[in-house]
């Protein structure tokens, strides 16, 4: 075995069971992965210096792969079921002895790196792939390692990543030959058969939702901002309702876009780098992200390209909907240099409600922040899946159910301790339809949107007069700077008003018929502010 690289750590390959490869490419730079990746056709530069690449049949995340070693010092605190599936060890030992040997021959990248922005807890970690462009994925992603760092660095965890290996569903127990395997107690990820970058990523953010809840930290699938004064904002959202683009506001420091941690200090980002949605994306209404599709050191995944001129065509999504780009925070004007902020003063949940129903903006007390966290509803439009013919409701615990390895009740009830502890505001606001189901009505402008989250965060609802929602019992404000009042409540938008009230009593049940999972674990508070169906 040839090491090469600027950086080679003397903790080698060997230790994690890797022998007889071919070339071992250590913690390479981004040009020179730029190089490697380029050369052996693993993607094509773009005008701007982009770096754009395919992954194949899956052009997103696998959860129904997604495993978890049942193993002594886990087993008893894992939320099992269909979010975590259990592997036994036989069967990873076996799944793991296939993927060294699949291994040997061949050249692997090495990327030695942290997760955590706060030095206090930051997690060493190992990302080994058996492509460049990967290897590149994961610098971007997480922070890069000194050479200092290298020379003492163990990695806490690491992932051993290849997509052109599959496993075997008869001898691995697995659905395909997909998989996503988390060892807690080896501190080791498996993953194979998907090209799509982000379970590299998610897997490392699945292992944090595991240790940092008993440390007194809640892990979170959200962006962060931190405004002039240092006010900080948290954006809980599922994909498609605008927490990537509503948290980059040139006005306000971004502190990150997807995962952060809330604990005794304040707010700190798991990553130092974006993984943006990037589908028709309108350089107009979102020009940080926007800008950062022609730079060098970004990924683009299934974007097409126009071989041409080596132009991009954003909106186009012959290969998928979820088109993204992988790109260092600093590419953001206004990124945070440290990834730390104070505590949150709000708290945004965001919602894309397809159905037409849910108020553009209302307060939420401390027990509906939980119960809205616990439900973690957004919808899923027509045409963004196969098979998608109508709008479907999506709940999503704690707005990011494929990623907690522990009971959702575990990360709102730290919700709600910190909430109480740093008299945090929260509010929940809906960037999906109005006048009617999608297809019916429209959306509600982005401008809007955007007016009423400077609302929230200049201070200028907290007093404001409200109502009560008749269906959701959340508090809506009269009015709000910059957005016209007829919108603020939904049933006068439709012109059909009985077709308003069916659509409320239809989304309200299925409020209630999710939620009847969590009643018997939450407490009292909880349960009384719990969505009931309308009558």
């Amino acid at each position: 075995m040839q090491e090469v690289g600027p950086f080679v750590s003397p903790y080698g390959l060997d230790n994690h069971g890797i022998r007889n490869i071919g070339m071992a490419f250590w913690n390479f730079p981004t040009p020179a992965l730029y190089e490697q990746a380029v050369r052996r056709g693993e993607g094509i530069l773009a005008h701007g210096g982009a770096l754009v690449t395919r992954t194949g049949h899956h052009t997103g995340r696998s959860p129904n792969d997604r495993f978890v070693v049942d193993e002594p010092s886990s087993r008893d605190q894992i939320w099992w079921g269909d979010i975590n599936r259990p592997m036994s060890e036989p069967q990873f030992e076996e799944l793991h002895r296939r993927m060294l040997a699949y291994l040997q021959g061949r050249d692997l990248f090495v990327q030695d790196c942290y997760a955590v922005a706060d030095p206090a807890l930051r997690l060493p970690i190992r990302v080994i792939t058996e492509t460049a462009w990967h290897n590149l994925f994961a610098r971007n992603m997480f922070f890069w390692a000194t050479r200092q760092d290298i020379e003492n660095l163990r990695p806490d965890f690491t992932i051993i990543h290849a997509p052109r290996f599959h496993a075997v569903p008869e001898t691995d127990g697995t659905r395909s030959g997909v998989f996503i395997v988390v060892h807690f107690g080896k501190r080791l990820i498996l993953i194979g058969g998907t090209s799509y970058a982000g379970e590299i990523k998610k897997s490392i953010f699945s292992v944090l939702n595991y240790l940092l809840p008993s440390q007194g930290i809640l892990p979170m699938h959200c962006s962060a901002n931190e405004g002039p004064e240092g006010d900080v904002a948290i954006f809980f959202g599922l994909s498609g309702t605008g927490k990537t683009t509503l948290s980059a506001d040139k006005s306000r420091t971004l502190i990150g876009d997807d995962e952060h941690g809330w604990g005794p200090n304040g707010v700190f980002n798991f990553e130092d780098g974006c993984y943006a949605k990037v589908i028709r994306l309108d350089p107009e209404a979102e020009p940080e992200i926007y800008s950062t599709t022609k730079r060098f050191a970004t990924i683009l995944e299934n974007v097409m390209v126009h071989m041409d001129d080596r132009r991009l065509e954003l909106d186009d999504d012959s290969l998928t909907e979820n088109t993204r780009a992988s790109y260092p925070l600093s590419h953001i004007p206004n990124a945070s240099r440290t990834g730390r902020g104070g505590h949150p003063k709000n708290i945004i949940m965001l919602t894309c409600d397809a159905f037409g129903v849910m108020p553009p903006i209302s307060r939420l007390t401390p027990e509906q922040a939980m119960y809205h966290f616990l439900s973690g509803y957004t919808a899923k439009l027509a045409g963004t899946e196969r098979g998608v013919k109508e709008p479907q409701e999506v709940f999503s615990t704690c707005f990011g159910a494929p990623f907690l390895p522990r009971h959702p009740t575990v990360y709102a009830d730290l919700l709600g301790k910190l909430m109480a502890e740093h008299q945090a505001k929260c509010w929940l606001i809906n960037t999906g339809w109005s006048g009617g189901r999608v297809g019916v009505g429209e959306r509600i402008r982005i401008g809007h949107t955007r007016a009423m989250i400077r609302a929230v965060l200049s201070g200028r609802l907290d007093d404001a007069p409200v109502r009560q929602d008749g269906n959701f019992g959340v508090l809506v404000p009269e009015s709000c700077p910059d957005v016209p009042a007829e919108i603020l409540d939904p049933r006068t938008t439709w012109a059909d008003k009985a077709g308003y009230d069916d659509a409320a009593r239809d989304l309200t049940r299925r409020f209630a018929t999710n939620f009847a999972q969590f009643e018997s674990a939450v407490n009292d508070e909880v349960k009384a502010v719990a969505v009931r169906p309308a009558s």
